[in-house]
This record gives C-alpha cells, structure tokens and sequence, in this order.
C-alpha cells in the first residue's frame, strides 16, 4: 500500500485580486515551512506590485507567456483564471493539488500529508445526499444543493456503512467559520458555524451532492477533472464542475468524499443579493443538470476521463445552462493537460 504523499510533493493553488492579506501570507508562510509550492494567480484587477515571500504570483502578463494554448483563451476578470494555476501545478509534476481562497485560514491539519486512499464510511444512495448533515446538529446544506430537497429526510442522514479504505480522487474539506453555504441560508439562519468532527464519508455510485473549490485536493488521475467552466455564473462554476466530476468518476471506481474542516473562513465582502441573483441559475437548473448527466453513456476508467468530460460540457451546453463557447475553452484545456502528459 501506498505512503500519505507529504504535502511538499504536491502543490496549493489560489486565484487573488487581494494584495498580500493575512490569508495569502499564512498559507505562503505554511508552504515556505514545508518546501511546498505555493501558486497565486491574478487577474486584471491584480495590485501591479504583488510581492508575497514563499509565493509564486502569476500576473496576467506572465500568464500570457506560459506555454498554455487555455492561458491565452482565458477570459480576464473570472475566477476561472485558477484553471492556469492548475496547469502550472501539474506541469511542474504535483502528486496532488490542493485549492483554497484568499479568505480561509489554514488549520494545523490543513497541512497533513494526502492520501487518495480514504479510510471513510460511505453512503450508498439513488439520488441527492446532504454531506454537511454528517458533520452537523443542526440545519445547514451545501451552496449547489437543490432548495427543496435540502430537508428532505431522504437526503439527510442516511445510513453511514463502514467500508475498507476506498479510493478517492477527488476530496473536500469542510470549513468552519462562514462555511461555504448559498445567499438564501446565509439570509435566513445565523452564522459563524463550526462543524463537528468526524469520519469522513465517501459517496457511492448515483449519489450527488456538490463541492466547491474552497478546500479541495485532487489527485493525478482526476487533474481533468479541475476544469473550471468560465460560460457560466461564478457562483455556480465550482458547483457545476463539481456535478461533471462525480459523474464522472462514477466510471473510474471512485467518488468524492468530504472530510472535517481543515479551514477557517473569514469570508470576502459580498453583496447576498448579488450572489443570489447568481445562484438563480442553480437553483432553477441542479436538478435537470444531476438528471442529464446521470442519463449519459460514458466511457469506462481514467482514459476516458476526457472524452467524457467533452460529452458532459456538451450536454450542459445544449441544456442551456452553460454557453456554447465553453466548449473551446475546454478542448483547448484538454489539449494543454495531454500535452503536459506526453
């Protein structure tokens, strides 16, 4: 059985427009300690005089130099700008990426050693599963997750099965404070909120529930899968992903697991209303989105990963949910991760 991989082999991606603000420089302090690679890319908006030790920043201009056909293509002012730092990472060989944002605080276990091998329990379920209702006493779903099936008893505490440690390439960690939750919970019930502790739990084959990009690790055989789609709304980037990876990896023999916070967010300025009126497409669409997907004939294991990933992009774009020039940006993706491979 394969080592926990140290967290120095793999690398820590952000997207910013902060100047160096106490988040940026605790994680570029955590990673100088380890020797870990720390990878912030900016944006138009970007101050011109980023300098963080530990860190390396990637200004538009030094974007555009990189050898990525997806650098030159990426729209500017979009978080899917993190889409390059992910590049960066697997071209510079990380045994894992982790992700995180500009405004969560790294606890001590943030900086443990990975293991695509998760000793977790698993629910085995046929439809939508409320993670967060795992670690939780008390009501709160994840941003993405459908509002009229976010109390069904049906999608909270399901039967936990205990499971041999089973493979996961792709996991999120929760995150206390101000966890990644949508406007509506964030308008109607209080906040900060602390998670409890607890094993981590894996979802089986046709269960969903969406994870976000604020505390992820993937692993090799899932880099594809980073993809983060630009012809969309930014609040419903990550979850959309998310919903075409655990599709995906349904195929692979493996799923997503989530896992006990490793974060503390003390979250970025927002307008709720403005991040509501962004969320209007997942509300309106996860659904429809989880039952397209579901119906697709997709290939079989790791090599598939992107053929598959074209004919789910597609299906969302003929759904109308995602526009057409989504899909070269992805080919270009695509052809930038197997280029790096060869």
């Amino acid at each position: 059985m394969n080592k926990p991989i140290p967290f120095h082999e793999g690398a820590l991606v952000v997207t910013s427009i902060s100047a160096p603000n106490d988040v940026l420089q605790e994680l570029a302090k955590g990673c100088a300690e380890r020797s870990g690679r720390f990878i912030v890319v900016g944006d138009s908006k970007s101050p011109s005089d980023f300098h963080l030790e530990g860190c390396e920043f990637y200004s538009i201009e030094r974007q555009q130099s990189l050898p990525f056909q997806y650098a030159q293509a990426c729209p500017e002012r979009s978080y899917t700008r993190k889409n390059i730092g992910y590049l960066l990472a697997i071209q510079g060989g990380a045994r894992f990426v982790v992700e995180t944002d500009d405004d969560n605080f790294p606890l001590k276990s943030f900086w443990d050693d990975r293991d695509p091998l998760v000793d977790a329990d698993g629910v085995d379920a046929d439809g939508w599963v409320n993670a967060y209702s795992y670690f939780a006493d008390t009501f709160i779903y994840p941003r993405g997750f459908p509002l009229d099936k976010a109390r069904a008893e049906e999608a909270n505490r399901r039967v936990r099965l205990e499971r041999p440690p089973t493979v996961s390439l792709i996991q999120q960690g929760l995150a206390d404070g101000n966890p990644d939750v949508d406007a509506v919970y964030r308008m109607l019930y209080p906040l900060p909120f602390d998670f409890n502790k607890g094993r981590p739990l894996i979802l089986g084959k046709k269960a969903w529930c969406p994870f976000n990009s604020q505390n992820t690790t993937f692993f090799p055989e899932a880099y594809p899968l980073l993809y983060l789609p630009a012809f969309c709304s930014f609040r419903m980037t990550d979850i959309w992903r998310s919903f075409v990876a655990q599709r995906i990896l349904w195929n692979c023999e493996s799923g997503v697991s989530f896992h006990q916070a490793t974060v503390f967010q003390e979250r970025n300025e927002h307008s709720l209303i403005k991040d509501f009126e962004d969320e209007i497409p997942g509300y309106l669409n996860n659904q429809k989105i989880a039952e397209v997907l579901e119906k697709l004939n997709l290939k079989q294991g790791v090599a598939s990963i992107p053929d598959n990933m074209t004919a789910c992009y597609e299906s969302l774009c003929s759904l109308g949910v995602v526009g057409s020039g989504e899909m070269s940006l992805l080919e270009l993706w695509l052809q930038d991760i197997a280029h790096i491979n060869r």
